[in-house]
């Protein structure tokens, strides 16, 4: 059995071991320059369950797939996402998804599937390559290419056309749209955690009213006409019981739903050109995949792109899109034999896990094989690879997302080769979600469009 089911008495468990760090501020600025780095030192001092003071509060640790298990299948229903995450983002995406609990969850979560069925993502894949084309019309070519703004631009404007069916924003606004998903979640690591002039957590509170805004404004159109977008969907979708979606509640998982929607699959999709760009054996061998489809694969389509989908895979190990996730125990718990007090903040980090040696062979180099039949390294465990969370709360969109990635990808291999230094160690940065900080710089040349 393993040691994440075991029955324990949690009263008789000792407490975690653990380190506050500097007052108030504990390891935050660490977390933000290192956390893999953080993460290591911690795991090898406590082991897989210990405490550490971040962000104002004391964070008990669950590192290591045993331990995330425990979070994720959550078996005597112990931890809460909802106040784990409210106290990071909850002023920013207030009640999405993520932040909901129970049975309020399970209900919002069935409604919202709607958007997120096999025939909605078929339909939105053979929707997306309009945009992506036009979107890579506007790329100029050249050495030092700054790989990650304009990958953030094509996911934002995919986000907004298949949500939202569209905008006529300006160009000038979609900027501040952008800039404003990125203050509210570069808030969630706030040392200041109240809105002083100068503060990450005054320009996410000041990004939260400027999406709203927005929604609210395209909230009327969504509501008169049923569409085939998701913001016409919320609008319209009725449960069993006849329960609606209030506009309160539209907005709100709007705004949750597009940040997750471009965020993630930005950081994805950097960090496969990045690889892809140090290893051109690897881009030569997912170009003829995609050079053997045609010009707009469908999402079936997309099962004949084996190698494109192991760099996929390995990218989100080596760069995990959320590199941590967050619970609040709403009562006594055990794991690994500590327990976890009520009221007890909670984090889980899949960043650490997808970068154990004890899970991985060498963990630290790009091997997209070892997700290939026959090796399966992500099968040793469970929630040896779990970029997308697990339990009653994984993401609802991962098959959307990954229809997106490949989709994106598959136009840029046809249209672009690129280049990048084999030694290039890309800086990330983790305020929040990590991102390139350097821009992600590639070499990019146009090929010949078959």
């Amino acid at each position: 059995m393993s040691p994440s089911r075991t029955v324990q008495d949690p009263a008789t468990l000792p407490l975690p071991p653990g380190r506050q760090g500097l007052p108030w501020i504990g390891h935050t600025l660490r977390y933000v320059r290192d956390p893999l780095g953080l993460f290591d030192e911690v795991y090898a001092e406590h082991g897989p369950v210990s405490w550490l003071g971040a962000a104002g509060r004391r964070w008990t640790c669950l590192l290591g797939p045993d331990a995330s298990e425990a979070v994720f299948r959550n078996a005597d229903h112990a931890f809460a996402s909802g106040p784990g995450w409210s106290y990071l983002v909850g002023p920013f995406f207030d009640r999405g998804l993520m932040l909901l609990d129970g049975e309020e969850h399970h209900r919002h979560r069935r409604i919202m599937q709607q958007a997120f069925t096999a025939d909605r993502i078929a339909r939105s894949t053979d929707a997306m390559h309009g945009p992506v084309d036009a979107s890579l019309d506007t790329w100029r070519p050249t050495g030092g290419f700054a790989a990650y703004p304009a990958l953030k631009e094509l996911t934002l404007d995919l986000a907004t056309r298949l949500f939202m069916g569209g905008t006529d924003a300006s160009p000038e606004r979609m900027a501040a749209l952008n800039r404003a998903f990125v203050d509210c979640v570069q808030a969630a690591t706030s040392v200041v955690r109240v809105p002083l002039p100068g503060t990450r957590w005054r320009r996410g509170l000041r990004g939260r009213i400027l999406l709203e805004d927005f929604l609210r404004e395209h909230l009327p159109r969504a509501r008169a006409v049923e569409t085939d977008d998701l913001f016409s969907a919320l609008c319209h979708a009725r449960s069993e019981e006849g329960e609606v979606f209030t506009d309160a509640d539209v907005v709100n998982h709007m705004i949750f739903l597009l940040m997750a929607a471009h965020d993630t699959s930005t950081i994805t999709l950097s960090a496969m050109m990045q690889h892809l760009g140090q290893h051109p054996d690897w881009q030569d061998r997912c170009r003829a995949e995609v050079l053997a489809l045609g010009s707009r694969p469908t999402r079936a389509d997309h099962a004949a792109l084996p190698s494109l989908d192991l760099v996929m895979r390995e990218s989100m190990r080596l760069v995990t899109p959320v590199p941590v996730v967050a619970r609040q125990a709403v009562k006594d718990t055990a794991v690994l034999g500590h327990r976890i007090p009520a009221g007890s903040f909670v984090m889980t980090a899949p960043l650490f896990t997808h970068h154990s040696p004890e899970v991985w062979r060498d963990p630290e180099r790009f091997d997209p094989e070892r997700f290939a039949e026959g090796r399966r390294e992500d099968k040793v465990h469970r929630y040896a690879w779990h970029p997308f969370g697990g339990g009653v709360h994984k993401c609802l969109g991962m098959h959307f997302g990954g229809a997106e990635v490949l989709t994106v990808m598959s136009h840029l291999l046809r249209r672009f080769e690129w280049r990048v230094d084999p030694g290039y160690v890309c800086p990330i940065d983790y305020t929040s979600l990590p991102f390139p900080s350097d821009g992600l710089p590639v070499d990019l040349r146009p090929r010949p469009v078959a």
